[in-house]
């Protein structure tokens, strides 16, 4: 029997149509001998709406926040009066699902009260979407004759406290899921485990991050040992590139771990960023499939690096960042510039996506998300006023209104001549290079190029992923 972790997104479980389909491919997987862990996300548009009711508490809209849980209990409840029998399994489900209710109103009270919120009741408060989803999944499976379960995943996923972006404590999380998952598993039970939340050594509720459902569902793949995960969601797979710039868009049958790893990082948001993490060592094969289609076998995802008939693989892009540059003549051989630049900026809550470095060391720039730009840059000004006063820097500037495209493919690793295409292609179409950098995997190259550039450059370089190259 093989053990297949499975996670559904929030479009998955969104509408009674998807829910129906995640009921089929759950009991279609049992029927072909598998035993399926499922994660859930929240319903579509639920997480928006509990921060919303978050923010409402914090201004003393106290109608907002109460009609916000109400909406959202009654759209779980109509899912269930649709997909159940009357009886003791509805019955059961709908008081949680009131109960949880309650527990939000009340934190939302407590919010109003303080007129402010904090990261850890922001965690908690948007956890109910994953909570509410996991018990409604759960009460329609078995009513549909599967021996679910619906668990919180703090119950076994254990994490610091760095609320809103919380990180795995392994260790611990592996001893619980020994401990509590697999003797259920054993017993033939379908885990509905919520994505997304944790919790903390001393029991308090932890989130991963947006988009954080996917790294859950890798997480308990990883320690189950499973025989595959498959990440269901709205699209047949990992594409060529965003349809919405280019509609040529394709679906890649496979790519590499390392080569969706530098995709989802660069701005893909069909996966996670931290999604390949905890399968990579353990050689987990993961597809990517969409709940409204099925038959289509996805993305094949795993740890073989395949050369493609292409030039390149595909290509993605991140919008709304600046480029920040330290520069000074008397930079030149002073060690530690660099490096507490970086701890400035690590300060400011900046997440650096991008670093380049003239070979003159007399300048060097990295790439933040504009929200992170100016608190940045006052930081390192602070971080380097010695050096600034001394004139050794000159300046720290930041440039708005720029975008990363990366291209990605394992064919590019010691193959010559794919930057002169990539830069070929970009300069036909006349888009300025501000910056470039090549990954250590040597599978993709990245730019920084103006905005006002983007669709015109993805166009452009998604031309090489579509080009077949004689062999």
């Amino acid at each position: 029997m093989a053990l297949i972790s499975m996670k559904f997104g929030g479009t998955s479980v969104g509408s009674l149509e998807a829910i129906t389909n995640v009921i089929k491919i759950v009991r279609d997987s049992l029927a072909a001998g598998n035993h399926p862990i499922v994660v859930v996300s929240a319903m579509s548009g639920v997480t928006d709406q509990l921060i919303a009711s978050v923010q409402d508490a914090a201004v003393g809209n106290k109608w907002g926040y109460i009609s916000t849980g109400q909406k959202i209990r009654d759209r779980h409840e109509v899912i269930i009066n649709q997909l159940t029998k009357p009886g003791k399994n509805r019955e059961t489900v709908v008081q949680e699902l009131a109960a949880l209710v309650v527990q939000h109103g009340e934190l939302c009270q407590a919010v109003n009260v303080l007129g402010e919120s904090t990261p850890r009741i922001l965690d908690a408060v948007v956890a109910f979407g994953e909570r509410l989803s996991a018990r409604m999944i759960a009460a329609v499976l078995r009513d549909h004759g599967v021996k679910a379960r619906a668990y919180d995943a703090g119950t076994f996923l254990v994490t610091d406290e760095n609320y809103t972006s919380a990180n795995p404590l392994w260790e611990e999380t592996q001893a619980n899921i020994d401990a509590r998952l697999k003797p259920a598993l054993a017993e033939g039970v379908v885990p509905i485990i919520t994505g997304f939340i944790g919790q903390t050594r001393d029991g308090h509720i932890t989130t991963l991050g947006r988009g954080g459902s996917d790294f859950s569902g890798a997480i308990f793949a990883a320690a189950t040992d499973s025989d595959e995960l498959i990440i269901w969601t709205d699209v047949d797979g990992v594409m060529t590139t965003d349809p919405r710039l280019d509609p040529r868009a394709r679906v890649l049958p496979y790519i590499s771990y390392t080569e969706v790893g530098e995709l989802a990082f660069y701005g893909a948001k069909v996966l996670h960023p931290k999604t390949v993490q905890p399968i990579v060592g353990k050689g987990i094969p993961m597809r990517v499939c969409n709940t409204f289609n099925p038959a289509f076998e996805g993305t094949l995802i795993g740890a073989e690096m395949r050369p493609s008939e292409s030039v390149i693989k595909a290509v993605t892009c991140v919008k709304s960042v600046s480029l920040l540059t330290v520069s000074g003549k008397g930079m030149i051989g002073v060690p530690g510039i660099a490096g507490r630049t970086f701890l400035a900026t690590a300060r400011a809550g900046g997440n650096i996506l991008m670093i380049m470095q003239a070979s003159s060391e007399q300048s060097f720039c990295f790439v933040v998300s504009d929200s992170h730009a100016g608190h940045s840059k006052r930081e390192i000004e602070s971080e380097l006023k010695a050096e600034i006063a001394q004139q050794n820097v000159d300046t720290v500037n930041i440039r708005p209104s720029v975008a990363i495209v990366t291209v990605v493919g394992a064919a590019m690793q010691g193959t010559p001549g794919v930057a002169g295409r990539v830069f070929t292609a970009m300069g036909e179409r006349r888009v300025n290079v501000i910056a470039i950098a090549q990954g250590s995997s040597e599978c993709s190259i990245s730019f920084v190029i103006n905005e006002a550039d983007l669709q015109n450059a993805v166009v452009a370089l998604h031309e090489l992923a579509l080009e077949v190259v004689p062999s």
